[in-house]
């Protein structure tokens, strides 16, 4: 836990930091270090993993929390403080008589519940998709690593024609109820039992595939459907598509979390798509039937007279789709007009007699000449 750097110091944040500026961070350094974008880099990839983990924590307000009160040590299982947020609850008082005394004081205690049904953990992978992928929806086959149970045993655990024998010494509970003389009196405690190791069974014939544990890792590909408008960072979850539980609970989920690569034209604010387009001078000046790229190929616009550098114009419905609903939003398109470089001798006589004839032979425009003498006036 020593050698983990600050969660803050990760994504190059204050404490204090606000939601939006964990995300934007995270999405910023994630893009950065994006092991796509660096095949073959283990330092970029522990870069990511590290990135990954802080936001994991921080973008969820109740792990946040912990981690404020507590730093590293709110999910470490061995520091005492991994059992509840900002406190200790019934389990780790029990846990904590548990030590003193040699066993659990049956305040629902994780001893009491050890060969019940339990979840099985979500198990997590990232996945890049491009600009168009994220906007538009499509599907992909990913590579997740899972623990299923043994195909062999069936997750029993015991080896074809046997089945797990219930423990004689707890009677199949996983627990042993034993009474103790204590400064306090004689109190009765449940400790996990010794020879089943809290599970309430003895397999006396061991599964040679599993050796007797009833699960495997094995690697699965399956095919994920990308929805139409999900943004970078954003986490789809499948459900039942996580870890095997144990004791017949059921499966955890699968959590995929999106990395949208940049585009070469196109920024996305939300579901709004920004782009930059560079005209000309005598475009600007005269307007023109622009062809303007959008995500559904090129459009015509017409662009007006008179038409200044910064200019925004949107296009309806060329935007992002809305996540799970319909419609989409709009393209803003600011225009740039270009300075040309390199002009002929020509061209520059031309521009000449163009300046003398609307007045800018002293370098100054009439109305920006205006302007100066009402500030002059004024004072």
């Amino acid at each position: 836990m020593a050698d983990k750097r600050d969660y803050y110091e990760v994504l190059g944040l204050s404490k204090g930091a606000g939601d939006d500026e964990i995300k934007k961070a995270y999405r910023k350094l994630a893009k950065q270090y994006h092991p796509d974008l660096h095949p073959g880099d283990k330092e970029c990839e522990e870069r990511f993993k590290e990135l990954s983990e802080a936001y994991e924590v921080l973008s969820d307000s109740d792990k946040r929390a912990r981690y404020d009160q507590y730093g590293h040590a709110a999910f470490d299982p061995e520091s005492g403080f991994g059992g509840g947020a900002g406190g200790f609850g019934f389990d780790d008082l029990g846990d904590i008589l548990g030590n003193i005394f040699g066993g659990g004081f049956g305040f629902g205690g994780s001893s009491g519940r050890r060969n019940g049904p339990m979840t099985g953990e979500n198990a997590r992978v990232g996945i890049s998709i491009s600009f168009e992928e994220a906007a538009f929806g499509c599907s992909k086959e990913i590579s997740v690593a899972r623990i299923e149970d043994c195909d062999d045993c069936t997750g029993t655990g015991c080896e074809s024609g046997y089945s797990p024998e219930t423990c004689p010494d707890c009677s199949g509970t996983g627990s042993v109820r034993t009474q103790q003389r204590t400064p306090f009196g004689v109190m009765a405690a449940t400790s996990p039992c010794r020879r089943c190791n809290g599970t309430g069974k003895i397999i006396s014939h061991p599964c040679s595939k599993c050796s007797g544990k009833g699960k495997v890792r094995r690697q699965r590909k399956l095919n994920v459907n990308i929805p139409a408008g999900i943004d970078d960072g954003q986490t789809i979850s499948l459900r039942g598509q996580g870890h095997a539980g144990t004791n017949g609970g059921g499966k955890g989920d699968l959590l995929i979390t999106v990395s949208v690569k940049a585009h070469p034209l196109f920024e996305r604010d939300g579901a709004s798509v920004l782009f930059e387009m560079p005209i000309s001078f005598a475009q600007a000046a005269l307007g023109a039937e622009l062809e303007v790229p959008t995500l559904d190929g090129k459009v015509k616009y017409t662009l007006p007279e008179g038409t200044q550098t910064g200019s925004v114009f949107r296009l309806r419905g060329k935007g992002i789709p809305y996540l799970n609903s319909s419609g989409r939003g709009d393209q803003y398109v600011t225009v740039t007009i270009v300075t040309p470089k390199n002009l002929t001798h020509e061209q520059k006589e031309l521009l000449r007699s163009y300046a003398e004839a609307v007045g800018e032979a002293e370098g100054i425009k009439p109305g920006v000449k205006n302007i100066f003498e009402k500030k002059k006036k004024k004072k």
